[in-house]
């Protein structure tokens, strides 16, 4: 599937108790706040961790990432649904196999207050 210059892509995922886990375990993010549960039971997801949703349009696309810009507004929690929409802002072919990217997206809640948002740059190799 082609990008063009301003696709938006929205998707969304629930972060579980599990998840952030495995991402403690392989990060070595260990902050109590990842790991002590609040008085409703959840703990904070790791922002590196709340940051594979935009990265995920990259992976879909094959994007070689030169850079990626993350500003954490709020915390997310375990259970909590995240919506991440992703726009495409330059998609641009390049002479030598190559088609350039970026893009800005911005994360929010199930209460619709925004988390996250940042952009990424990269460049998306062309196999012949």
């Amino acid at each position: 599937m082609s990008l063009n210059v301003g696709d938006c892509i929205v998707f969304e995922r629930t972060f579980t108790k599990r998840e952030v886990e495995l991402f403690t375990e392989i990060s070595g993010d260990e902050g109590i706040h990842h790991l002590t549960p609040d008085e409703q039971g959840r703990v904070v997801v790791q922002g590196l961790l709340t940051a594979t949703l935009p990265t995920k349009v990259g992976g879909d696309h094959n994007v070689l990432a030169r850079n990626m810009d993350f500003e954490f507004i709020r915390p997310v929690f375990t259970g909590d649904t995240i919506v991440c929409e992703v726009k495409i802002e330059q998609y641009e072919k390049q002479a030598n196999q190559r088609t350039a990217i970026l893009a800005t997206f911005a994360c929010v809640n199930q209460n619709g207050k925004e988390v996250l948002k940042g952009s990424f740059s990269g460049v998306i190799l062309h196999h012949t």
